[in-house]
């Protein structure tokens, strides 16, 4: 996997951006977990292909909004693409709409991105990694030049800004209050601009605070217990993270793990008649998002 920083223009727009390239593995697959960025993905050889209720549907290029259930990702191990992490504030920028009309659903990327069917034919002639994060940047630039800066609440923006720096710590009555707004009016601009109620929104966050924590000591090979993880995360104990680990994929945390990572040693002994464990996609700082101060 390849991870790429855009220019500062986009910087504030994107979250994690990563290439990745898999051959020779063997068939199975992935769970595409909820986070708090929407998802493009753009592939040139193999589509990705999602389990659909009791069917199959592949997608060359694939845009998603914001999500609490896991999406099932179904490969032949063979994967060749790039992710790019859209910030729901700036879905108005890049797609032309709010994040809110994409919330918990899935739609060809060529759909709300004219152009994109030739970017991927470029993207399987380029030479490397580098050439063909270029060639986004210089298509996701030229949408915004096109588009404008977008139509976002300040509120929101201050709001969604303030649920990834505290890890999804603050309240809802506090995020309200810090905003001027009423809980009421705060949800309802939330659901449209963003995608999902603050409250919502709030336990993605912390289960992707968590999943990232999951993976850093994974990937160190440094011990962590869940009740220590449970404590760092904000989650009031070990039951409590269990319980969002399997909302959000359908497993408990260590099942999780070893189902995408395949290793489970690092993390010590589960509780009686639990066996659990965590992933990643990093919760960006988001220092670069619209109007911080």
């Amino acid at each position: 996997m390849v991870s790429w920083r855009p220019g500062p223009v986009l910087r504030p727009l994107l979250g994690p951006v990563h290439g990745y390239r898999q051959a020779g593995g063997e068939p199975g697959i992935h769970r595409g977990v909820a986070s708090p960025w929407l998802t493009m993905i753009l592939t040139w050889d193999e589509p990705l292909v999602l389990a659909r209720g009791t069917g199959l549907r592949g997608y060359p290029d694939l845009v998603g909004g914001l999500h609490l259930d896991p999406e099932t990702i179904v490969h032949d191990g063979r994967q060749e693409g790039v992710q790019v992490s859209l910030s729901p504030l700036g879905a108005s920028a890049l797609l032309g709409l709010p994040a809110g009309e994409l919330a918990f659903a899935n739609v060809e990327g060529a759909a709300v991105l004219p152009g994109l069917a030739v970017l991927r034919e470029r993207l399987g002639e380029a030479a490397d990694w580098p050439a063909r994060f270029t060639l986004i940047e210089e298509f996701l630039l030229g949408r915004l030049d096109r588009r404008g800066a977008g139509e976002v609440r300040p509120e929101v923006a201050f709001g969604w800004r303030r649920l990834l720096q505290t890890r999804g710590a603050v309240g809802v009555a506090d995020l309200a209050a810090e905003t001027g707004w009423s809980e009421r009016y705060l949800r309802r601009r939330f659901t449209e601009q963003v995608g999902m109620p603050p409250s919502a929104l709030r336990r993605i966050v912390r289960f992707d605070a968590a999943r990232t924590t999951l993976r850093a000591r994974t990937v160190r090979g440094a011990p962590l217990g869940l009740a220590e993880l449970a404590f760092a995360a904000g989650y009031t104990d070990q039951a409590h993270l269990s319980r969002e680990f399997r909302a959000f994929t359908g497993l408990p945390p260590l099942r999780y793990a070893a189902a995408e990572f395949g290793e489970t040693s690092l993390f010590g002994e589960a509780e009686p008649g639990e066996v659990e464990y965590g992933e990643d996609r990093s919760v960006q700082d988001p220092s670069g998002l619209p109007g911080r101060q």
